[in-house]
């Protein structure tokens, strides 16, 4: 699935449920390349493995590094760069594995408070971690970390954990108070209300991103970063929500 230059999959093989985002990196219409194709083909090439079953629940970097090996060794040559962020839930052992490359990523809220977080990763303000191909001239100029440098853990998840996975178009303007604010009015794990949730925290990111007088979580950073600038940041953004359940046939 993809939302302009991001991307998304959600699937599953015997024992574990996998999601991934991923955001492509905007600059390369400069090159004339659409972004998008790199985020777009990342997350559908996952999520084949996935249902192909080539991956171990606790080793979410294979993902991406079998994923970004095969980009690498298309035929038709592919470029452009991107972040990512996989989560698996291992329904065996109850336990999240995560593998988050730059600046998309994931938040555990249980009883209405952040448990655990991806963490960022930037090279510097606004230059997240990314998985890149360039062409040859181009090789040394544009950023390209390997799949290995993905920020990875692990965590015991319960009954009722709401995980919330994300592109930064949501992080840059959305602080953590306001998302647990929505999820508040979580009041039950069906898929419409699940549903309906992602959709009402997507729509009031995109409002905030418009706005020229809030400061964004964003525009703090930027501050924090020697820069003036006040106001949202517009951006695509791609929100998947799911809550931790027993599991039924």
């Amino acid at each position: 699935m993809c939302y302009g230059d991001d991307a998304c999959f959600v699937a599953r093989h015997r024992s574990a449920d996998v999601l991934g985002v991923a955001d492509g990196v905007g600059g390369w219409r400069d090159y004339g390349v659409d972004p998008s194709q790199f985020s777009g083909t990342l997350m559908r090439t996952c999520e084949r493995l996935v249902k192909e079953g080539r991956f171990v629940p606790s080793n979410p970097v294979g993902i991406l590094t079998a994923s970004y090996c095969e980009l690498l060794q298309n035929k038709v040559p592919l470029l452009g760069s991107s972040t990512a962020c996989i989560v698996v839930l291992d329904r065996t052992s109850h336990r999240l594995h995560t593998a988050n490359l730059g600046d998309s990523g994931f938040l555990v809220v249980r009883g209405g408070e952040v448990v655990h977080r991806s963490d960022e990763q930037q090279h510097y303000f606004n230059t997240p971690f990314q998985l890149s191909i360039a062409p040859p001239e181009a090789e040394g100029v544009v950023f390209s970390d390997s799949p290995d440098a993905a920020d990875s853990t692990t965590f015991d998840v319960q009954l009722g954990d709401i995980i919330l996975t994300a592109t930064d178009g949501l992080f840059d303007n959305m602080p953590d108070y306001m998302i647990l604010q929505e999820l508040k009015k979580l009041k039950n794990s069906n898929y419409e209300s699940i549903q309906q949730t992602a959709r009402s925290i997507a729509e009031q990111a995109h409002e905030l991103a418009y706005d020229p007088n809030y400061m964004s979580p964003f525009a703090q950073f930027a501050c924090d970063n020697g820069l003036n600038v006040r106001g949202g940041k517009p951006d695509d953004i791609t929100v998947l929500l799911s809550i931790v359940a027993e599991y039924t046939d």
